[in-house]
């Protein structure tokens, strides 16, 4: 596929390890960047980056997206091929304390990955975006043919910023770009700041669990595996622009440009009491749940159509619920030691 190393940026993360692992295992050589931020535990950054070293394949770089002369830099050497931006400054709840974060690390850091992709021929750049963008649409499923004009967190802002940055480089510049929307991921070496996380950690704590919405939440759970399948499979199907596409009828999905949106999610929309319910039969206890209020820049119900993403890559995220936490559980006991 490459001919030369493939840039998995945010690698110590949780999706970006993922597939950094995954590209490592099938024989292509990786930059792997990641700043080592401390906005979650570091101890499992390095844990992570640990585990890909393994591989004689990884070089690993640590750099932070908005060092412009530094991204400069690593693309002029290595002028990659194919680029996954999933490096972001994550979460919609941290957005409302510290905004400026994600103005550096989502739009700043974006524009510097997209002048490298500009500058060095890149052949297509995948990035994270996410569910998030739906922002109050309540049309389910969310589709990305639906308009996402009302983001209710500047994180989603900021991610469906990135969309139309990417889309304005595409029309420009002629560079495939494909946008991932991400829906709840979960699995192996997640995110100590999602649910699936939080909420094992307290019923093995014996802590009571926080309910928001008094636990009327519907999540649509994307087993990390199926995301990683995804993401492999969409990096070798570079956009070309959609001869198709209507300037009096735009389509928010699709356009004249090299530049596709998919929804990276199960298909399935699954309520919180019933991942509490999975979570106490794959721990053996019980939960303490605490039924709270809704909480600013939440929604309600997520659920992803992935019709445009079965059509390209013929897969289509698809691990039950009860599989994947048995999955995470197992390898939450031994990550701690439990």
């Amino acid at each position: 596929m490459a001919d030369g190393p493939i840039l998995v940026t945010g690698a110590a993360g949780f999706i970006g390890f993922h597939v950094a692992r995954r590209l490592l295992r099938d024989g292509h050589d990786v930059i792997g960047l990641d700043n080592m931020n401390t906005y979650y535990d570091p101890v499992l950054k390095e844990a992570r980056r640990a585990e890909l070293a393994k591989s004689s394949r990884l070089r690993f770089v640590k750099l932070d997206l908005a060092d412009r002369g530094g991204m400069a830099n690593l693309f002029k050497e290595f002028r990659f091929p194919y680029v996954i931006h999933l490096a972001a400054q994550a979460g919609v709840r941290h957005s409302l304390v510290d905004p400026f974060a994600y103005v550096d690390a989502n739009l700043s850091g974006f524009v510097t990955i997209l002048e490298g992709c500009r500058h060095s021929g890149c052949r297509h750049l995948l990035y994270a975006s996410s569910s998030s963008v739906y922002g109050s649409n309540t049309k389910l499923p969310f589709s990305v043919h639906d308009n996402v004009d009302h983001p209710l967190s500047l994180y989603a802002a900021t991610k469906k910023a990135n969309e139309l940055m990417s889309h304005a480089y595409a029309h420009l510049f002629r560079i495939p770009m494909t946008g991932l929307r991400f829906f709840t991921v979960y699995g192996p070496w997640g995110r100590p700041d999602m649910a699936m996380w939080i909420f094992a950690k307290s019923i093995f704590a014996g802590e009571p669990i926080a309910l928001f919405n008094n636990g009327n939440m519907r999540r649509d759970f994307t087993y990390v595996d199926d995301v990683m399948e995804s993401v492999v499979r969409l990096v070798k199907k570079p956009p070309a622009g959609d001869s198709k596409f209507s300037g009096k009828l735009p389509d928010p999905g699709s356009s004249s440009a090299p530049w596709r949106i998919y929804n990276i999610g199960n298909n399935k929309s699954v309520e919180l009491l019933e991942v509490v319910r999975l979570l106490e039969e794959a721990i053996g206890k019980k939960a303490k749940r605490e039924l709270l209020p809704m909480q600013p820049g939440d929604v309600s119900a997520t659920y992803a159509d992935v019709d445009d993403l079965m059509r390209e890559v013929d897969f289509r995220p698809n691990t039950p619920i009860a599989e994947g936490i048995g999955h995470f559980i197992k390898w939450y006991r031994s990550y701690h030691r439990l």
